[in-house]
This record gives C-alpha cells, structure tokens and sequence, in this order.
C-alpha cells in the first residue's frame, strides 16, 4: 500500500519531511521543539542526520506520521546527501533571519534538491523556513527578500521561531496538509497555532522507511 492510500474509516499516512539548510541556522532546534517540546540552549552540530517521528490528526479522522529527517549542513557537498533527499514529500530549506549567508546559501541546497528530483512531476513540497523570529531585532533578511525567493521557486512561507515555539506547529501542519491535499479552514489554523495535539512516536513499531544505514538507535538517532 502506498502512503497515499488510506486504512478503513480511520485514514493513515506516512509523510517523510527532510529539514535542510546551514549550521547553526536551527534545523535541530526546529525538529526537537516540533517533536519534542524541547529548545536545547547549547549549540551542537548534526553530523550526517537526526530523525524523529510525531504522529498528529488532520481533520479529526486523517492520522498522519511524519519522520522528520534533520540534515546536518556539513553534508551539502556529501555522498550520502542524495540518499537523505530521496523519498522525501516535502523539504524544508531553514534559515537563520539573523545571517544573510544562511538565507543565501537556501539557493544551493534548492539545487541539490532539484538533481535529485529532475522529473518535476514527483518533486516534493518545498518550503521556505525563516527561523530565529524571535530575533526580528537583529534580522539580516529582509522580508521582502524571503517573499522574492517564495515567489520565483513556487515554495511555501514560513516564518518560525524554534526558540519560543512560536507558529512552529502550524507550520508542520500547513506543510502536511497542503503535501496531502487538505485545506485547512481559519478555526483549525488559530487552533493549532495554539495547541497541536499529537504523540511522539518509536519509530521502532512504525513501518516507516529507515535512513540508509545501519547504525539507527532509538526514537532519535545520528547517522555518520
């Protein structure tokens, strides 16, 4: 069955979610607040990849599982960086709003992205994330710059701060909704943007995909 198909009345999906982009520009921080509830304050580098799973409910009876595949940013020019891309419904390039060089550096990993899905046909959502918000005082990029980008690749806008938590939620579920086609009506949009219930999951019991390797450990795991 594929991960477009539904189970009986109560309808599963599988979604893949790979988070691109610089060091340092919060992709970690981003997938453990989403997954976790969590802002670790210490800066510590992903080497090769972190994963994590979140199952949350769309439209009271969609449930949909969402392995959030957090890519260290060392490997732009790796090996195994095709292999982390592959699979993927739906790719979030992250910036840091404070660091110009991390928003113009988006245009690299975009390219990577786009050799590995040539036939357009079956290219992933792609979203531009803006994290840091809660630095609006020290932005590097202005918004008109991230909306120019939005507007010449056709990707989706986002504006996050992985610190706070704020509108980080409702980005996931925007992102999921829109890869599986669900519009989202204004009282579900202010709802999530509150509270979004869900359940951290083991990937262990899940049929999900596996990263490309062997060594995977635990709900969360690093890949080298």
């Amino acid at each position: 069955m594929s991960d477009s198909e539904g189970e009986g009345p109560q309808r599963d999906k599988q979604l893949k979610i790979v988070i691109l982009g610089d060091g340092s520009s919060g992709k970690t921080s981003l997938a453990t607040r989403y997954s976790q509830d969590q802002f670790g304050k210490q800066y510590q580098q992903t080497v090769g990849l972190d994963f994590f799973l979140k199952r949350i409910v769309i439209k009271e009876d969609m449930h949909v599982t969402l392995q959030v595949w957090d890519i260290g940013g060392q490997t732009l020019g790796g090996k195994m960086l095709e292999n982390y891309i592959y699979g993927a419904k739906g790719i979030l390039l992250v910036y840091d709003i404070t660091n110009y060089n991390s928003f113009e550096n988006v245009e690299d990993w975009y390219t990577k992205v786009k050799e590995v899905y040539k036939d357009q046909e079956h290219c992933p959502h792609i979203a531009l994330i803006a994290n840091k918000m809660d630095l609006e005082h020290m932005r590097a990029v202005k918004a008109e710059k991230h909306q120019r980008m939005v507007d010449n690749h056709g990707f989706s806008s986002h504006f996050v701060s992985a610190r706070t938590g704020d509108t980080v939620d409702l980005c996931f579920l925007r992102i999921a909704a829109e890869i599986l086609g669900i519009t989202l009506n204004k009282s579900e949009l202010e709802r999530t943007a509150r509270v979004v219930k869900a359940e951290v999951v083991n990937y262990n019991s899940d049929p999900l995909p596996r990263p490309p390797s062997n060594q995977a450990r635990s709900s969360m795991c690093s890949v080298m």
